[in-house]
């Protein structure tokens, strides 16, 4: 989304942060830098990818009318975590990337070639705070919202982030408060999906699976998290091997252990967490259907203009 790329953009100008391509290709980023005026671009079908690269080109265009440099920033996208918040269940994928550690060392080579970054680091020690306030805003005042949790998130309605979100969705302060709530929706949902005694007795006919191949892992955290420790780096090759097989005990059904009041659906682990997560997805947003609804009219109401500014190229 292109709110959390820009909240990311000024971690990404503090310090090493990450973007990149789901299936490991990555693309220069310079080369989106162009003039400020810019030349038209390709018009995406995807209605996201307009939203974002519109807000992208809007954000440029202040910063350098502010004296600064800017480079449009690649699209990020999920993570091995956050693409299989479950279990990964794609055995493509798993033979090609394991948990996506591969993808995760790319982006980290990247971050160092980002353009934006070598900016910042290149700026003068009393310049950067105001490339950042220009970016962000002076102070984190103005904007707000009360997350379900009960936690109050902030942002300023001011610099190049507010400016490229009132232009393009008008509401500022209902866009901010839209997709922070349903941003932490998210996260709810796959706490609940993980919580359910459905996923938990899906879990063990797939952990009885695992083992039978020779990994004694009790649940797909816990693969992965052995897989993936910063301190212990796997071969990609034994990462892969237990991804794969993560991946095809994913499919496996419940079997004559599993307990009969469990709840647990036929047809493996992928299939219950997929059916948990479209439930609880309706179920929060019929319990919160305000911030979901303004999300969606938001977007509605700004993707012709966002269409209009990519083709501009401004």
């Amino acid at each position: 989304m292109p709110r959390r790329t820009l909240l990311l953009l000024t971690a990404a100008l503090l310090a090493a942060t990450i973007t990149g391509c789901a299936d490991g290709t990555t693309s220069s980023q310079a080369a989106a830098h162009g003039s400020a005026s810019g030349t038209g671009r390709h018009v995406s079908d995807d209605p996201e990818q307009t939203l974002y690269l519109a807000e992208q080109l809007l954000i440029k265009k202040c910063m350098e009318k502010r004296g600064y440099e800017y480079w449009v920033e690649e699209r990020p996208a999920a993570d091995g975590a956050n693409r299989f918040p479950y279990v990964v269940d794609d055995p493509a994928w798993a033979a090609r990337h394991g948990y996506g550690t591969d993808l995760y060392r790319e982006r980290q080579r990247e971050a160092l070639r980002d353009p934006n970054q070598r900016y910042y680091r290149s700026m003068p020690a009393d310049r950067a705070p105001e490339l950042v306030s220009a970016l962000n805003g002076p102070q984190a005042q103005g904007l707000s919202a009360r997350l379900p949790n009960g936690i109050q998130v902030t942002h300023s309605d001011q610099g190049c982030v507010a400016e490229a979100e009132r232009t393009l969705y008008k509401d500022l302060p209902a866009w901010f408060r839209a997709t922070r709530i349903t941003d932490s929706l998210g996260g709810m949902r796959v706490t609940m999906v993980l919580t359910d005694k459905r996923y938990r007795a899906a879990v063990k006919p797939w952990a009885r699976c695992m083992k039978a191949k020779g990994h004694a892992y009790p649940t797909p955290a816990e693969a992965r998290a052995a897989a993936t420790r910063p301190d212990r780096e796997w071969p990609h090759a034994k990462e892969v091997r237990l991804a794969s097989a993560e991946a095809a005990c994913a499919a496996s059904g419940s079997d004559s252990d599993s307990d009969s009041d469990s709840g647990s659906a036929s047809g493996g682990l992928s299939a219950v967490a997929k059916s948990l997560d479209t439930a609880y997805r309706a179920e929060l947003r019929r319990r919160y259907p305000g911030p979901t609804a303004d999300l969606d009219r938001l977007r509605r109401a700004a993707l012709p203009r966002a269409r209009s500014i990519v083709a501009r190229g401004d």
